[in-house]
């Protein structure tokens, strides 16, 4: 996949979400204050700075607006909700930041972010379930299938499983669509719209596949 992803902060977040991403093929462009997590960071990724991302002048040696994904993953509630203002004034549209409670959600969105994660409220759902059902559910993903929450891309807009036709295609199962906060079982002629998120089971080669194809 021929994007590019720059993540400002290497913390345990910001760290494992640049090697997934990096192990998978992605161009990332670390960045982090402390020059040691920097220096760690080096192994596997080519480009990565030490800086100060709430300093106007240092951030724009990053290129944000030049990357296809920013992903503001900085602990400090402080200097992340001044990251993602300063990457909003300097022109990024697609960029995600990381929160750690509801108000500071609510402050990212409102001073730029398209989107928020808070993936301690994420593990903590995910680990919920595994209690209640005796570990009976497994983690998303193994060495050869994934269970991945995609949203509608361009080319599956007005268009319905039948004629997309993905797991001919590509070897993809369409388990679920999410519309809004609704989970749903998928019929197979209901057309998609830019709002549905898709539940698939795939592997990484496939999801790749259909990506670049439909590019």
């Amino acid at each position: 996949m021929s994007i590019q992803v720059l993540i400002i902060g290497l913390g345990q977040f910001g760290m494992s979400l640049a090697r997934t991403l990096a192990d998978r093929g992605i161009e990332v462009i670390g960045a982090d204050i402390d020059k040691d997590i920097v220096d760690e960071a080096s192994a596997f990724i080519e480009d990565v700075m030490c800086l100060d991302a709430t300093d106007e002048i240092s951030l724009a040696k990053l290129c944000p607006k030049d990357r296809d994904i920013v992903v503001c993953a900085i602990g400090s509630r402080e200097a992340s909700i001044l990251t993602t203002a300063l990457l909003k004034q300097m022109g990024c549209e697609n960029v995600i930041s990381r929160a750690t409670e509801k108000i500071h959600e609510r402050i990212l969105k409102a001073v730029g972010a398209k989107s928020v994660i808070n993936p301690d409220e994420e593990y903590g759902k995910k680990y919920a379930y595994k209690i209640m059902f005796n570990n009976a559910i497994s983690d998303v993903s193994s060495d050869d299938i994934q269970l991945l929450e995609v949203s509608v891309q361009p080319f599956m807009i007005g268009k319905n499983l039948i004629e997309l036709a993905l797991p001919n295609r590509y070897g993809i199962i369409v388990a679920a669509v999410r519309k809004g906060d609704k989970l749903t079982r998928p019929f197979p002629t209901e057309k998609l719209t830019e709002d549905n998120k898709l539940l698939l089971v795939c592997t990484d080669e496939a999801i790749e596949k259909m990506l670049k194809e439909n590019m």
